[in-house]
């Protein structure tokens, strides 16, 4: 071996394992919603998921808290509702609720209020509209949908739009293997949540500078979602993005029960 051979070897193998770092970073770190992400001082912690939804709905509702709870940078408890019959937003938590929404389009949503890159709160909702329907009207639909909004609001997006199973609640397929979080969710989690920040949003007081709208409304109607920002190719998916002013912002994930705009 030459001295020049010497010399490169451990140059080559240190600029492949980058390359093969950044590949695995690569590989795992594909649905990541935005850079939205809960502000805390260490890790793991623990989001709280308020109970707003129906008896009929509280086993789906413990069954994506303990299922999210496997990831090793957050765990989530069910606690009491604060939401109320409109479901408002409670600073530093989760709301999750249920209603007979209307014949409004949307199947679920999945809304973060975020400052700056952090998530302060959060709602999700599932529409009994159509979950009365026979199309939605069992327990893999219903558990696919209550834990894939829950999964948004950790700051998760979707894993595949195209229907395809990812074996995967945070898909779009109709596979029953694909209603609870796998290992890539775990994985996106601990990439998401890898850095600590100087000061926490969870458990915490109203943001200050946040606009009267940032505090108000229900946010159930497509009229106050602001802009559409993203829709997926068979519109089953959607995100809008509201302006609260004082650089805070409304985000709206929709899973659609009849594709927009087909």
């Amino acid at each position: 071996m030459t001295t020049i051979q010497r010399f490169l070897l451990p140059v080559l193998f240190v600029l492949g394992l980058a390359a093969a770092l950044t590949y695995a970073t690569s590989a795992f770190a594909s649905h990541s919603w935005g850079s939205y992400h809960w502000a805390r001082t260490s890790n793991p912690f623990t989001l709280k998921l308020g109970d707003n939804v129906t008896t009929a709905w509280d086993s789906y509702l413990q069954t994506t808290s303990n299922a999210w709870s496997v990831s090793s940078v957050l765990d989530t408890t069910v606690v009491s509702g604060q939401g109320g019959r409109n479901c408002k937003a409670q600073t530093g938590r989760i709301e999750v609720c249920n209603r007979t929404y209307g014949n409004n389009g949307w199947l679920g949503l999945a809304q973060i209020w975020i400052s700056g890159s952090h998530i302060t709160k959060g709602v999700a909702k599932m529409n009994d509209t159509y979950f009365n329907l026979s199309a939605y009207n069992n327990p893999n639909e219903k558990l696919h949908v209550m834990c894939q909004e829950v999964g948004h609001l950790f700051g998760l997006g979707h894993t595949s739009e195209n229907g395809s199973s990812q074996g995967t609640c945070m898909d779009y397929s109709t596979d029953p293997a694909s209603t609870l979080p796998n290992q890539h969710d775990y994985d996106q989690l601990a990439l998401i949540y890898a850095h600590l920040d100087s000061s926490t949003t969870v458990g915490q007081s109203a943001a200050r500078g946040a606009s009267a709208a940032a505090q108000s409304g229900n946010f159930d109607n497509a009229s106050e979602w602001g802009k559409e920002i993203h829709r997926s190719a068979d519109g089953h998916t959607s995100v809008f993005e509201r302006d609260l002013g004082h650089g805070n912002k409304l985000l709206t994930h929709v899973f659609w029960a009849e594709p927009r705009g087909h």
